[in-house]
């Protein structure tokens, strides 16, 4: 049974990671090489949990717990010991994450279980250094940010693990409340990204075309499309609506929209410009320095209500296909 967890990486993705397993009552290290950022990392975490309590999700006397349950660390090897589950949230560079499981594989117990929050390199590449036996133990655990607040986690299933140690690895994932979906085949993207860029792909398109300001855009989503995504998925979208319409509306449309296959011009003209969002102080959008900090909080009470209202509909059972 997994009990103690470490999270290696204290960037906005493993912080998040972390407080989330901590919240559940799990004992975690959480690892960074940086020791200043480790030291600022305790306040912000301690900011989302109140965040949290603030809207009603956690009760307070929850953040005391799971601020405890988390231990800081500038040596991996202290960090990674006597875990029990160990994931991963480190710069996307290959040959950086192989080393890393390599040093791991030498250090912890054979029956650790090694998992990486990437969703752009392949699993089989990763493991490339450490033992047969361990590659056993080995997968993709890929969150969507914040980690803490949002439900999704993508658990890849690509032929390496048994099914018991996947088993596992879904009950641990069970007992924070995540809703996770199993991958089959390591493909970049995994399945939630590579939706969201097919989708980000039209919106960056009509901005580019002037077919609509940004606001509208944004709105024409909101309400249209992804009014309906946060309560159903595609399919179920698609079966409503006949798949007889879906199939002739696919017909008028798919030829006409964007079909590019490298980021949109505009987009990269942005980045050029310096313009890389809220981090820059505009993108599509701009946002003030001084009210940056309530902008992030607005942007994540907004997920935060979300989360609420979910609970009423992610215990139905799922439709079959039986």
């Amino acid at each position: 049974m997994i009990k103690k967890i470490a999270v290696l990486g204290a960037g906005t993705m493993g912080q998040s990671i972390a407080e989330n397993f901590a919240i559940y009552g799990y004992d975690v290290n959480l690892y960074d090489v940086d020791e200043n950022r480790l030291r600022n990392v305790e306040n912000e975490i301690k900011t989302d949990l109140e965040l949290l309590a603030e809207e009603g999700y956690l009760d307070c006397s929850v953040i005391t717990e799971a601020m405890n349950n988390i231990h800081y660390c500038s040596d991996i090897k202290k960090a990674a010991v006597d875990r029990d589950f160990i994931t991963e949230s480190i710069p996307e560079v290959l040959e950086l994450k192989q080393e890393t499981f390599k040093l791991l594989d030498d250090i912890c117990p054979e029956q650790t279980i090694f998992t990486s929050n990437t969703s752009s390199l392949a699993l089989n590449d990763m493991m490339a250094l450490v033992s047969e036996n361990r590659k056993k133990r080995m997968m993709i655990t890929h969150y969507y940010n914040p980690a803490h607040i949002m439900p999704i986690v993508e658990l890849s299933y690509f032929g390496n693990m048994p099914e018991e140690v996947y088993q596992e690895v879904e009950s641990l994932f069970k007992s924070i409340k995540k809703q996770y979906i199993k991958v089959l085949k390591d493909v970049p993207g995994l399945v939630a990204n590579r939706i969201q860029q097919g989708i980000a792909r039209e919106v960056f398109s009509i901005i580019e075309q002037g077919i609509a300001e940004p606001q509208d855009v944004d709105k024409a989503l909101m309400f249209g499309p992804a009014f309906r995504y946060a309560t159903t998925g595609q399919l179920e979208v698609a079966d409503m609506g006949g798949l007889d319409i879906w199939s002739v509306v696919g017909d008028n449309l798919l030829k006409v929209i964007d079909n590019r296959t490298e980021a949109n011009p505009l987009l990269k003209e942005k980045v050029k410009e310096g313009k890389l969002g809220v981090k820059s102080g505009e993108g599509f959008f701009k946002y003030k320095p001084e009210t940056l900090v309530q902008t992030r909080n607005d942007f994540n009470k907004r997920l935060i209500h979300q989360l609420k209202v979910s609970q009423n509909y992610i215990k139905k059972e799922p439709l079959s296909t039986q």
